[in-house]
Formats: C-alpha cells, structure tokens, sequence
C-alpha cells in the first residue's frame, strides 16, 4: 500500500513556521519513541539551521525502555539535547524546563553581557501529528493551554503560551512532508496514527505491523490474543488463506468472537484492534526503529 498524507493545511503551517522562525531561541521537536526516526520530519531540520534544538522522545511509556536509552544516546552523540517524556503525566517537566534552559545557556549568557537580563526564551514547538505537542505543551504550563485530542490535525494555527516570565512557547500545527521516499516511513506514521485513518487500508496496515514486530517482538501477537500456530493453521486451511499473516489476522478474530454472518471471521474488526492495541500499548512497550550503532 501507498502511505501518503498531506492535506492543505500543511502547506500554509510550514509557510506560518518560516514566518515565525527568526522570532525563537530554540526548536523543541517532539517525537514519537516507538518511531525516533520515522517521526522526525526533515523539513524541521532544515528549518531549524542555526537554532538550539531539543528533541523529546514522548509516549517513552509507550515503548521499549532498553531501546529508549540506546535512542536517546545516540541523539546526544549527535549534537541535540534529548530526553524521553512519559505521555501520561507531567512528572519529567521539571526535567524539561532544566534542558530548555541548559540548550540557550550560551545565548542566556551572550544576552547577560549585553545587559539583557530576565529576557524569556522563546521556543518553537514542532511535529508531526499526534505525537503528542498540545499535551506536553499542557503539562509543561500546567493547565490546559493547548487542544489536544487522539487524531491528526488538531491544532490548525500558531499560539504564544506564556510560562511565567522565563518561557514562551510558540505551538505549530503537525506537519508531514509532501512526499515518503521510504514507504516504512509512511507505514510507520499510520501505525501510530499520525495519518487519517479514512485514508488508509487498515487489514494492510495490521499485516504491515504483524511483519514488523517479527524481528524484535515476535511471539507478542501470539501471547496478546491467545493463539498458536495451529490456530493460524486452521484459519489458513478453513478460509483459504496465502499467508500466515492473514492467517494470524482471522486467529485473532476467532479468538475474540469476532464474526461475521455464518461464523465466518471478521478480517477487518481484527485488523483495527490490533493497531488500536499497538497504538494503546496493550501489546507491550514496543519500538519499531533501532538506533544506529555507535
């Protein structure tokens, strides 16, 4: 399947964004941890030439722990401040506010010689979609500052967020890139939603991510939903199946009484509880992207 998302919007918040870039100190890119790699937009780094950087690597919950330190080491290795978030509480903000402050520390102290004292850092956040910005936005003010919601596209326009005197935060809308040269970079972002669900063949999907968890977390379908390898089999044999995905797909769904009329398995119901239970973390702290050896 073609994985490709790019409606209108995004256009005129990339323009919004170059508008508004001499304006920062600094650009806070928040990631998704599951995808490091796949949810880094590469516009933003372009972007982002000459500003102080942070990259936040959220829903860190949600993922692998053993993987999540491997990431956030390579990044610094690479030159960024990097930190993982948890996306369900505002426990590490404190953290946070520490790193944002230690990224402008050269520009802190070019503005104290200058005497410019007491002047607040100005931050653009930026994303894909549903990574999480408003939410980490929300945690770091405290109070609901930000729109937030489960599905792409939440945020339409540009907003100042004052944090007392020291911090300014500017939230951009998500945006992607017109075009995936890497269709693992595509089906990566549907996995964890950060396309229109409307757009995208949710059976293919599920297959797509029953083949990535293979390599690393292979037995997880398995144990999630109760099955084995001779139910694959049945399922193979019974509905005439050419894979053992599809296979595992309608042992999911026997497994679950998902059916349809005739007791026949429900192929696609399956399909979506599987990424819904990827996407939730039901199937376990999950990273589909290996760091670089260093």
């Amino acid at each position: 399947m073609n994985y490709q998302w790019y409606p209108g919007h995004m256009t005129k918040a990339v323009r919004m964004m170059k508008e508004n870039i001499g304006l920062v100190d600094m650009i806070v890119e928040i990631t998704d941890a599951r995808i490091p790699v796949s949810s880094r937009n590469p516009d933003i780094d372009e972007l982002g030439k000459g500003k102080q950087r942070l990259i936040i690597l959220n829903k860190a919950d949600l993922s692998d722990p053993e993987k999540n330190a491997q990431w956030v080491e390579y990044y610094r290795s690479q030159g960024y401040m990097a930190s993982l978030l948890d996306s369900r509480t505002s426990k590490d903000m404190g953290k946070i506010k520490k790193l944002m402050e230690e990224t402008c520390a050269d520009k802190i102290a070019r503005d104290k010689a200058r005497g410019i004292v007491n002047r607040p850092i100005r931050a653009m956040v930026a994303g894909i979609p549903n990574v999480g910005k408003s939410t980490f936005i929300n945690h770091l003010t405290g109070k609901a500052a930000a729109k937030t919601g489960n599905k792409p596209g939440v945020t339409k326009g540009k907003q100042w967020i004052m944090l007392g005197k020291t911090l300014q935060l500017l939230d951009t809308p998500g945006i992607l890139w017109p075009k995936f040269e890497d269709q693992t970079v595509g089906a990566h972002l549907a996995m964890i939603g950060s396309m229109n669900d409307d757009n995208i063949d949710s059976g293919e999907l599920a297959i797509d991510l029953i083949k990535e968890l293979e390599s690393d977390y292979f037995d997880v379908v398995f144990k999630t939903y109760n099955i084995t390898d001779d139910d694959v089999e049945s399922a193979i044999e019974e509905e005439h199946l050419m894979t053992s995905y599809s296979g595992m797909l309608c042992a999911v769904a026997k497994s679950r009484n998902l059916l349809l009329p005739g007791a026949r398995p429900d192929y696609m119901r399956a399909a979506n509880l599987i990424l819904d239970d990827f996407r939730a973390g039901r199937l376990g702290r999950i990273t589909l992207e290996n760091a670089p050896m260093q």
